[in-house]
């Protein structure tokens, strides 16, 4: 099965992700606000990262959904300490 790290969980992120869940994928989700991302976990029977590095270090796939070039800044130069 592909392990897919899915980094936010907005209005186009949460339900994509789901998506990938519901289609018996392993997805690992990160997103800003915790309470979001353990919220989709119960939901979708994920798993729950805490930092951007910590969903992707078994990923075969990571898909980043965020809003703007900000956020993926943001996300992005978390990745930097794998």
């Amino acid at each position: 099965m592909k392990k897919i790290a899915f980094l936010g969980l907005g209005v186009m992120g949460y339900p994509m992700a789901g998506h990938l869940a519901n289609s018996g994928f392993d997805v690992t989700v990160y997103n800003r606000t915790t309470a979001k991302a353990e919220t989709w976990c119960q939901t979708y029977s994920g798993k729950l990262a805490l930092t951007p590095a910590e969903a992707v270090v078994e990923a075969d796939v990571v898909c980043i959904c965020v809003g703007n070039d900000k956020d993926l800044r943001e996300v992005c130069l978390g990745l930097r300490v794998l």
